[in-house]
């Protein structure tokens, strides 16, 4: 098993970072440390801390920064890190950006968003769930209050999550899919195939979409509760604050 990264994304409500960075090189150190820890340094980091050797990693909005700090990031988390190229993150959504990295999906992956700030507690909750043919798991926060912008899940204890999305009445949810998914070996072919279906469908659909194609389809994906963990998904500099207070205690 491989980690995956999307790290294509611009994440444009966070300029000025983003108008020479992408969003999961935004710094999340102490404010004004603008060469401190991001949330792909967080992300590599819990990699490593679980025992992961290699890391795919989905560059696209200003990917030569993700290059210029490959072989660093390297050696600083002892990680063999491939970089794969999406074409058109800046036209597409992320149905395709995950498409992308369909190669890697081969593998095995412990999949993170590249702008999901969390502990390595997400990843060892992943791992532990493992077993009882179980083909993809995500990972689950039913602690948190849900609102309008959350991609929420509803999942039966029986048969796995039956609806993902964001258009959904919070009240509806079981919890909301928080960016970190297992995805065993024996998903990649089908999981490829029913996100090429999403973004021929629509390209600006989320790689969530595809999951939910999964599902329709017969597919079962499974959930696992993280508890009551403090995370957070960087979209704009209220998130970019909350994310600065979290990081500093991992």
């Amino acid at each position: 098993m491989i980690g995956l990264v999307l790290a294509a994304g611009a994440g444009r409500r966070l300029r000025p970072y983003t108008d020479t960075l992408p969003k999961a090189l935004v710094p999340v150190g102490p404010e004004g440390a603008q060469d401190g820890i991001t949330v792909l340094d967080l992300t590599l980091g819990n990699f490593a801390e679980v025992g992961l050797t290699e890391v795919a990693i989905i560059v696209g909005y200003r990917k030569e920064a993700v290059y210029e700090r490959k072989e660093a990031l390297e050696k600083k988390y002892g990680l063999r890190l491939t970089l794969i190229d999406n074409d058109k993150a800046e036209e597409w959504n992320n149905a395709y950006s995950l498409w992308c990295g369909r190669d890697a999906l081969k593998e095995g992956v412990l999949l993170a968003n590249g702008d999901t700030v969390h502990p390595v507690s997400v990843e060892k909750t992943l791992l532990a769930a493992r077993g009882d043919g179980k083909k993809i798991i995500l990972a689950l926060d039913t602690v948190k209050q849900l609102a309008d912008e959350e991609m929420k899940v509803v999942a039966d204890p029986g048969k796995g999550v039956r609806k993902i999305t964001k258009l959904m009445d919070p009240a509806e949810a079981t919890g909301e899919y928080i960016g970190v998914t297992l995805i065993e070996a024996e998903a990649a072919a089908e999981l490829a195939d029913a996100l090429k279906a999403t973004f021929e469908r629509d390209p600006q659909l989320y790689y969530e979409d595809g999951y939910q194609e999964l599902v329709d389809r017969g597919f079962t994906i499974d959930v696992a509760p993280i508890g009551d963990v403090e995370w957070v998904e960087i979209d704009n500099h209220d998130d970019l604050a909350k994310g600065r207070e979290i990081a500093c205690r991992y």
